[in-house]
Protein backbone atom coordinates (compact mmCIF):
# COMPACT_ATOMS: atom_id res chain seq x y z
CA UNK A 1 0.00 0.00 0.00
CA UNK A 2 1.22 3.53 -1.13
CA UNK A 3 -0.26 6.38 1.00
CA UNK A 4 -0.12 10.16 0.96
CA UNK A 5 -0.35 12.04 4.01
CA UNK A 6 -1.43 15.50 4.17
CA UNK A 7 -3.06 18.39 6.40
CA UNK A 8 -1.69 21.25 7.51
CA UNK A 9 0.98 22.42 10.06
CA UNK A 10 0.27 20.57 13.88
CA UNK A 11 -2.67 18.96 12.31
CA UNK A 12 -1.15 15.21 13.20
CA UNK A 13 0.58 14.15 10.02
CA UNK A 14 3.97 12.99 11.65
CA UNK A 15 2.36 10.98 14.78
CA UNK A 16 -0.37 9.47 12.20
CA UNK A 17 1.89 9.20 9.81
CA UNK A 18 4.02 6.54 11.91
CA UNK A 19 1.25 4.94 13.56
CA UNK A 20 0.15 4.01 10.31
CA UNK A 21 3.37 2.88 8.52
CA UNK A 22 4.05 0.65 11.88
CA UNK A 23 0.04 -0.88 11.53
CA UNK A 24 1.11 -1.63 7.98
CA UNK A 25 4.53 -2.72 8.08
CA UNK A 26 5.24 0.22 5.58
CA UNK A 27 8.44 2.39 4.95
CA UNK A 28 7.79 6.08 6.38
CA UNK A 29 9.32 9.48 4.97
CA UNK A 30 8.72 13.02 6.37
CA UNK A 31 10.08 15.23 4.56
CA UNK A 32 9.67 17.63 7.38
CA UNK A 33 12.35 15.52 9.97
CA UNK A 34 14.42 14.50 7.21
CA UNK A 35 14.93 18.74 5.92
CA UNK A 36 15.37 19.41 9.91
CA UNK A 37 18.21 16.53 10.24
CA UNK A 38 19.88 17.94 6.94
CA UNK A 39 19.88 21.58 8.81
CA UNK A 40 21.18 19.86 11.77
CA UNK A 41 23.95 18.39 9.42
CA UNK A 42 24.75 21.58 7.36
CA UNK A 43 24.09 19.45 4.28
CA UNK A 44 24.32 21.55 1.21
CA UNK A 45 20.50 20.51 1.34
CA UNK A 46 19.94 21.95 4.79
CA UNK A 47 22.00 25.22 3.86
CA UNK A 48 19.48 25.66 1.50
CA UNK A 49 15.90 25.00 3.34
CA UNK A 50 17.17 26.67 6.46
CA UNK A 51 16.24 30.52 5.60
CA UNK A 52 13.21 29.23 3.91
CA UNK A 53 11.57 27.43 6.64
CA UNK A 54 12.72 29.45 9.42
CA UNK A 55 10.36 32.08 7.91
CA UNK A 56 7.27 29.74 7.30
CA UNK A 57 7.90 28.97 3.64
CA UNK A 58 7.63 25.86 1.64
CA UNK A 59 11.33 24.52 -0.21
CA UNK A 60 10.48 25.31 -3.94
CA UNK A 61 9.33 22.17 -6.49
CA UNK A 62 12.96 22.30 -8.30
CA UNK A 63 14.56 21.50 -3.75
CA UNK A 64 11.91 18.59 -3.09
CA UNK A 65 11.75 16.87 -6.00
CA UNK A 66 15.05 15.64 -6.17
CA UNK A 67 14.57 14.82 -2.50
CA UNK A 68 11.81 12.57 -3.10
CA UNK A 69 13.11 11.01 -6.39
CA UNK A 70 16.65 10.06 -4.02
CA UNK A 71 14.45 8.50 -1.41
CA UNK A 72 12.71 5.99 -3.98
CA UNK A 73 15.99 5.25 -5.43
CA UNK A 74 17.28 4.20 -2.16
CA UNK A 75 14.00 2.15 -1.48
CA UNK A 76 13.40 0.20 -4.43
CA UNK A 77 12.15 -2.62 -2.74
CA UNK A 78 9.84 -0.97 -0.59
CA UNK A 79 6.50 -2.81 0.30
CA UNK A 80 4.85 0.17 0.47
CA UNK A 81 5.11 3.45 2.07
CA UNK A 82 3.46 7.01 3.54
CA UNK A 83 4.73 9.89 2.75
CA UNK A 84 4.25 12.84 4.93
CA UNK A 85 4.64 16.07 3.65
CA UNK A 86 4.59 15.73 -0.20
CA UNK A 87 3.42 16.30 -2.54
CA UNK A 88 2.65 19.66 -1.06
CA UNK A 89 2.02 21.60 -4.28
CA UNK A 90 0.61 20.70 -7.76
CA UNK A 91 3.59 20.27 -9.44
CA UNK A 92 5.11 18.05 -6.81
CA UNK A 93 1.99 15.89 -6.95
CA UNK A 94 2.54 15.64 -10.63
CA UNK A 95 5.55 14.66 -10.38
CA UNK A 96 4.89 11.55 -8.16
CA UNK A 97 2.65 10.63 -10.55
CA UNK A 98 5.22 10.59 -12.93
CA UNK A 99 7.67 8.94 -10.67
CA UNK A 100 5.52 6.32 -10.04
CA UNK A 101 4.03 5.47 -13.54
CA UNK A 102 7.56 5.42 -14.64
CA UNK A 103 8.04 1.99 -12.59
CA UNK A 104 3.81 1.28 -13.48
CA UNK A 105 2.71 2.07 -9.84
CA UNK A 106 0.64 4.49 -8.10
CA UNK A 107 -0.51 5.03 -5.06
CA UNK A 108 -3.45 3.90 -3.18
CA UNK A 109 -4.97 6.77 -1.33
CA UNK A 110 -4.35 10.41 0.01
CA UNK A 111 -5.53 10.83 3.48
CA UNK A 112 -6.18 14.58 4.39
CA UNK A 113 -5.85 15.19 8.47
CA UNK A 114 -8.88 18.13 9.22
CA UNK A 115 -8.49 20.27 12.10
CA UNK A 116 -9.57 24.25 12.71
CA UNK A 117 -7.37 26.71 12.86
CA UNK A 118 -7.52 27.76 16.37
CA UNK A 119 -6.90 24.27 17.37
CA UNK A 120 -3.78 23.87 15.04
CA UNK A 121 -2.53 27.52 16.66
CA UNK A 122 -3.12 25.92 20.25
CA UNK A 123 -1.09 22.59 19.10
CA UNK A 124 1.28 24.66 17.88
CA UNK A 125 1.86 26.87 21.56
CA UNK A 126 2.61 23.32 23.32
CA UNK A 127 4.22 21.60 20.52
CA UNK A 128 7.63 19.91 21.27
CA UNK A 129 10.23 17.24 19.23
CA UNK A 130 12.91 15.13 20.24
CA UNK A 131 15.88 15.62 17.78
CA UNK A 132 17.11 12.50 18.51
CA UNK A 133 14.50 10.32 17.64
CA UNK A 134 11.71 12.29 15.78
CA UNK A 135 9.39 11.67 17.86
CA UNK A 136 6.92 14.70 18.56
CA UNK A 137 4.11 15.81 21.36
CA UNK A 138 2.82 17.86 23.43
CA UNK A 139 4.44 18.96 26.27
CA UNK A 140 2.32 17.38 28.35
CA UNK A 141 3.25 14.04 27.18
CA UNK A 142 6.53 14.70 28.50
CA UNK A 143 8.24 13.40 31.80
CA UNK A 144 8.96 16.01 34.62
CA UNK A 145 12.57 16.18 33.11
CA UNK A 146 10.98 16.91 29.46
CA UNK A 147 12.29 13.83 28.30
CA UNK A 148 11.05 12.36 25.45
CA UNK A 149 8.16 9.53 26.22
CA UNK A 150 10.49 7.64 23.86
CA UNK A 151 13.62 7.57 23.42
CA UNK A 152 14.58 9.52 27.02
CA UNK A 153 16.16 12.42 25.11
CA UNK A 154 15.60 15.83 25.87
CA UNK A 155 12.84 17.20 24.27
CA UNK A 156 11.95 20.75 23.36
CA UNK A 157 9.72 22.75 21.10
CA UNK A 158 11.13 22.92 17.41
CA UNK A 159 13.08 25.97 16.11
CA UNK A 160 9.92 27.09 13.23
CA UNK A 161 7.15 26.54 16.21
CA UNK A 162 6.65 30.32 16.92
CA UNK A 163 3.00 32.01 15.72
CA UNK A 164 4.26 34.38 12.75
CA UNK A 165 5.93 31.54 11.23
CA UNK A 166 2.80 29.21 11.94
CA UNK A 167 0.33 31.37 10.29
CA UNK A 168 3.06 32.08 7.50
CA UNK A 169 2.59 28.28 6.87
CA UNK A 170 -0.43 27.89 7.09
CA UNK A 171 -0.92 30.07 4.28
CA UNK A 172 1.36 28.20 2.15
CA UNK A 173 -0.91 25.17 2.98
CA UNK A 174 -4.05 27.32 1.80
CA UNK A 175 -2.00 28.98 -0.96
CA UNK A 176 -0.46 25.61 -2.65
CA UNK A 177 -1.10 22.36 -0.77
CA UNK A 178 -5.57 22.45 -0.69
CA UNK A 179 -5.33 22.70 -4.23
CA UNK A 180 -3.62 19.15 -4.21
CA UNK A 181 -6.29 18.15 -1.71
CA UNK A 182 -8.89 18.82 -4.10
CA UNK A 183 -7.59 17.72 -7.21
CA UNK A 184 -7.25 13.87 -5.18
CA UNK A 185 -10.61 14.61 -3.97
CA UNK A 186 -11.65 14.57 -8.07
CA UNK A 187 -9.50 11.74 -8.72
CA UNK A 188 -11.63 9.91 -5.43
CA UNK A 189 -8.51 8.71 -4.18
CA UNK A 190 -9.16 11.72 -0.99
CA UNK A 191 -9.76 10.30 2.47
CA UNK A 192 -11.10 13.45 4.37
CA UNK A 193 -9.99 12.24 8.10
CA UNK A 194 -11.34 14.98 10.93
CA UNK A 195 -8.36 14.46 13.34
CA UNK A 196 -9.61 16.73 16.74
CA UNK A 197 -10.25 13.29 18.42
CA UNK A 198 -7.62 11.52 20.90
CA UNK A 199 -4.74 10.22 19.16
CA UNK A 200 -5.98 6.57 19.17
CA UNK A 201 -9.52 7.20 18.02
CA UNK A 202 -7.69 9.18 14.96
CA UNK A 203 -5.51 6.37 14.09
CA UNK A 204 -8.67 3.95 14.02
CA UNK A 205 -10.27 5.94 11.65
CA UNK A 206 -7.72 6.20 9.60
CA UNK A 207 -7.54 2.22 9.55
CA UNK A 208 -10.52 1.39 9.11
CA UNK A 209 -11.24 4.50 6.29
CA UNK A 210 -8.58 2.44 3.63
CA UNK A 211 -9.51 -0.47 1.75
CA UNK A 212 -6.80 -3.81 1.38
Amino acid sequence: MRVVLLGPPASGKGTHGRRLATALKLDYLSTGALLRENMEEGTSLGLAAEPILARGGYLSDELMCPVIGDWFEKHPDSPGWVLDGFPRSLPQAEYLDQKLSENGLSFDAAISLEVPFEELLERIRNRVECPECRWSGQINQLSSERNCPKCGHLAAPRADDDEENFRNRHNEFIQLTVPVIDRYRETGKLLSIPATAPKDEVAATILSSLKF
